[in-house]
């Protein structure tokens, strides 16, 4: 098997992230999969989102949903306290950087007017484009730390596999979480879904007897690959995935030395803000490149 190349959160380096635009470029540009983040509102809605709190990096205050409404402004309030359509009114096209030297707020296009988009109209957007050899990867965002910000870890797991299957999609699609309980109900709620054990250091402390060996216990967990930060990518990591008979699959790398040393570790996928340098690479190397899937053609045409 090939190494793939998955966009993370659309493109994240290219185009604002977590957006129906993002998500559009990285599919036109070429990708084996899609990699998004989803979060549930306060009535109960499915967007896409990477932090349980709104981003004051990713989202702008535009205006109040009705006049003198306490939650606003949103920037800083956490989405579960929110509904979709208080969130629909931040604009999440402009990246706004803490500090000067952001690397994403320098090549990143921005997209004013762009709104939070429900995890269903991700689904309708990539049926539209009929995007067919383009796996979806969601993450359920979910934080066992602060059980205020999230959600019940099997009602937020079934709502994903619901609107998954809703748009014919169980088949096309991986659920990832650094929330291993996800991990577990997906296992059981679609046990032909794959479901991507993701882990870094500072959440390690989040799994209770996790050993010397994570690729054993993220398999015990229910996972079906194991996506680690790349850092903690060594022989003996993909060694022990090897023996669990999972496939491992590294984030976030955007730069081309550091992919390059990955796959020659074997890695069967890399997750980049940056596609397009990762297809570079990839025909460098003489891999097969992802398909670019062809713009939507405007209504009418």
């Amino acid at each position: 098997m090939h190494a793939e190349i998955h966009g993370h959160r659309g493109a994240r380096g290219l185009w604002p992230e977590n957006t129906l635009p993002g998500l559009s470029h990285a599919m036109e540009l070429g990708v084996h999969a899609l990699e998004l983040d989803v979060a549930l509102t306060a009535d109960r809605r499915l967007v896409l989102t990477h932090d349980l709190t709104v981003s004051a990096v990713t989202s702008a205050d535009t205006r109040p949903l009705t006049a003198q409404d306490p939650l606003f402004p949103y920037v800083g309030k956490p989405i579960n306290t929110l509904t979709h359509a208080q969130l629909r009114m931040l604009d999440v096209g402009v990246r706004l950087p803490r500090h000067p030297d952001d690397p994403f707020a320098l090549t990143q296009k921005s997209m004013p007017d762009t709104r939070m988009p429900t995890f269903g109209a991700v689904l309708g957007l990539v049926n539209a484009y009929d995007a067919a050899t383009v796996r979806l990867h969601v993450e359920l965002k979910s934080d066992p730390t602060r059980p205020e910000l999230t959600p019940d870890p099997l009602e937020f797991t079934e709502l994903v596999v619901a609107e998954l299957d809703r748009h014919g999609r169980l088949g096309n699609a991986a659920v990832l979480s650094f929330d291993w309980r996800i991990i577990g109900h997906a296992a059981r709620l679609a046990p032909e879904t794959p479901r991507f054990a993701l882990i870094e250091p500072d959440t390690l402390h989040w799994h209770d007897d996790l050993g010397d060996d994570i690729p054993a216990a993220a398999r015990a967990a229910g996972g079906t690959a194991l996506s680690p930060e790349h850092v903690m990518v060594d022989e003996t990591l993909m060694s022990q995935a090897a023996a669990a008979g999972l496939p491992v699959v590294v984030w976030t790398v955007n730069d081309a030395r550091t992919a390059a040393r990955l796959l020659d570790l074997n890695v069967a996928g890399v997750v980049t803000d940056y596609p397009d340098r990762m297809r570079a690479l990839w025909e460098e190397r003489g891999l097969p490149l992802p398909r670019p899937v062809s713009p939507l053609k405007p209504v009418g045409v």
